[in-house]
């Protein structure tokens, strides 16, 4: 009975040290997920993009997606492989973006789309760190002389089909008891082109489409936004929940341009901070023994690969929508926390 009793023990014994063992093996040998190790197979990252947002996505003269919403699946790219233009690009129309993410079409998707529970839980996406915080709002001829959405009564409103802006748009209305004739396109060029063609009073979507729209219009004068705000429209990168590893590539990615700067580390100043005895700057950007991108099977010096090619969130920003472009937009409640608006990132740590 002893013996019996000395034998089980070393047996769990046993058990216990080849646990031990694989426990270890699998700390030190971190297995990427299905979607990270396409891209690397790959070379690439396949992304869906805008079909046409100037200032987020859109084609330059040379046939380049080029964008604030582009720049973010250009740096998943510089943290998987290094290489921020190993990218290739689907453009998406709204109605074609649930598809997309749940065929494997892509690997991601950064087309201003709203994060909701909804899509959370039916498209079966994971929604990455806020890129941009937006809302809907209306854009009307200055010569109407309106001002307050009010005025709109009974008037026509272009809207977009198979998006969030078509639901707030009745629930607007609805709420103040106003009445209104919804022209419904599945396209958004289509609903722009409509509210130029004058087939309705006003056009609604997210203000930041608004702001580029009016920029890329002939006359953007003859074009009003009106300051009333109607929803909460968070923007940023989606990837599928099958993936839960490469979602976090993603986040962290996102997450990588706004702690940049928040140190002050810009595209240009960065060979500055490589040398720095700073222990947070170099945990965050990899350096030495610092292990933060091998937790997921990627470089540890991958922050580095994105702020050279791409720099921080502020540069990004202001390089396609900001103050000194024909968007001019104000950061808002995109600025940093530290200055008042929205944007965080969690310790690199």
């Amino acid at each position: 009975m002893v013996n019996k009793r000395i034998l089980f023990v070393l047996m769990m014994l046993v058990v216990a040290v080849a646990m031990t063992g694989i426990v270890a093996m699998a700390q030190d040998g971190v297995q990427v997920g299905e979607i990270t190790q396409r891209i690397i197979d790959r070379g690439s990252v396949v992304c869906g993009v805008n079909t046409g947002l100037a200032g987020f996505a859109e084609q330059n003269d040379a046939g380049e997606y080029v964008g604030f919403d582009v720049d973010f699946c250009r740096a998943v790219a510089a943290a998987i492989l290094g290489d921020a233009n190993a990218i290739e690009y689907r453009p998406l129309q709204a109605d074609e973006r649930q598809a997309a993410i749940q065929s494997g079409e892509v690997d991601m998707m950064s087309r201003n789309t709203t994060y909701t529970l909804s899509r959370d839980a039916v498209w079966a996406a994971t929604f990455g760190p806020t890129t941009f915080y937006d809302g809907q709002g209306f854009i009307v001829r200055t010569d109407s002389g309106i001002t307050e959405l009010e005025q709109l009564e009974g008037a026509s409103v272009c809207v977009q089909t198979g998006t969030t802006t078509e639901l707030n748009l009745a629930d607007a209305f609805s709420l103040r008891g106003l009445t209104y004739e919804p022209q419904v396109f599945s396209e958004a060029e289509a609903t722009w082109a409509a509210y130029l063609e004058g087939r309705c009073d006003a056009f609604t979507t997210d203000k930041s489409g608004l702001a580029a729209y009016r920029a890329a219009s002939e006359d953007p004068g003859a074009h009003t936004i009106l300051a009333i705000t109607i929803s909460k429209e968070p923007l940023g990168p989606v990837s599928p929940q099958s993936d839960p590893q490469f979602a976090d590539i993603v986040r962290w990615s996102v997450y990588a341009t706004i702690q940049a700067e928040e140190y002050g580390i810009t595209s240009e100043n960065i060979g500055e901070f490589l040398t720095s005895d700073v222990p947070e700057i170099q945990r965050f950007l990899g350096q030495g023994d610092n292990a933060i991108g091998s937790l997921y099977g990627i470089p540890n010096d991958f922050t580095v690969a994105i702020i050279t090619q791409l720099g921080n969130y502020g540069e990004i920003f202001d390089r396609h929508i900001g103050p000194e472009t024909i968007f001019g937009l104000e950061r808002g409640l995109n600025a940093l926390w530290t200055d008042g608006g929205l944007m965080y990132s969690p310790p690199f740590r």
